[in-house]
């Protein structure tokens, strides 16, 4: 009878052992990076999972997808659900799984962190939730432009620029591209500098514009906080109404006019006194001609 029972015995603790032995399946999902960051209201963050404890076979077939709430979504076709069959990566000596995202961000999305669930777990097991944030940051500038003043006589038309976001900006740049009705003269693109939150520069340039009300096209470049080049297009209203007869230019014309006055006047005088030495030479050459006689 022992003879019968210690085989069996030996052979069920074979089979029994692994099973003994196999370690639980235990999954964790980390998000690792955030690109860029902070993340920038109506463009994308690219963000990076990694999901340990897939090496373990006991796993099985794991999933793990994204939850697209507010303010964050995917592209339309975008394949969401990742699937991954657990031990096969113990064979290149990975232990872990990286599931990347390209998310669009809500041009709406408020600053701060902002939370991102994804939902994780073995096809054989319940799902697991787990929460992120993603930081979001407004970049972003924006500026009023109007025209300060423009000169009939010069050509010069000064526009005046307000920063009006709560960020500072860096490397501002106005450039006037080609449009019809305006003529510019000599360089179309200005380079101004830095331009810190709800302060104001100028930008001037040689510019022939029409009578009348004339929409003028700029492009406002500059470099955000994250170092990222942006660009604005802004359409300005210029009205010839309101710089055509001004009392600078008024004066301007009469100084011209003073001007030549006093030419016309020295001419005449240095004419006069010409005529005046002429006509003396000649009395003086007939008074030596009468003595010699």
């Amino acid at each position: 009878m022992k003879k019968v029972v210690i085989p069996i015995l030996f052979a069920l603790s074979l089979f029994l052992i692994p099973l003994i032995n196999a370690a639980p399946c235990e999954l964790d999902v980390s998000m690792i990076n955030q690109d860029p960051y902070p993340a920038i209201p109506g463009d994308y963050v690219k963000v990076v999972f990694q999901i340990d404890g897939i090496e373990n076979p006991e796993c099985g077939i794991v999933t793990f997808e994204i939850k697209e709430n507010y303010p964050f979504s995917l592209d339309p076709n975008v394949t969401n659900k990742v699937t991954v069959n657990a031990g096969t990566y113990s064979r290149s000596y990975s232990s872990f799984y990286l599931a990347t995202y390209k998310l669009r961000v809500n041009e709406d999305a408020l600053e701060g962190n902002n939370p991102i669930e994804v939902v994780y777990g073995k096809t054989t097991g319940p799902e697991i939730l787990k929460e992120f944030d993603i930081y979001i940051e407004d970049t972003k500038a924006d500026f009023e432009v109007h025209v300060k003043d423009y000169s009939y006589i010069t050509a010069e038309l000064t526009f005046e620029i307000l920063n009006i976001e709560n960020v500072d900006v860096e490397a501002l740049t106005i450039e006037i591209p080609k449009q019809e009705g305006i003529q510019v003269k000599g360089a179309n693109k200005k380079v101004i500098g830095d331009l810190d939150s709800n302060e104001y520069t100028t930008a001037d340039f040689e510019m022939v514009l029409p009578e009348g009300e004339t929409e003028i096209t700029l492009k406002i470049i500059y470099t955000d906080s994250i170092n990222i080049r942006r660009e604005i297009t802004k359409q300005v209203t210029f009205d010839s109404s309101y710089f055509s007869g001004r009392n600078g230019t008024q004066k301007s014309s009469k100084w011209w006019i003073y001007v030549l006055v006093i030419a016309v006047v020295v001419w005449f005088v240095w004419r006069q006194v010409k005529k005046n030495k002429a006509k003396k030479k000649r009395m003086m050459e007939r008074h030596n001609k009468g003595n010699k006689h």
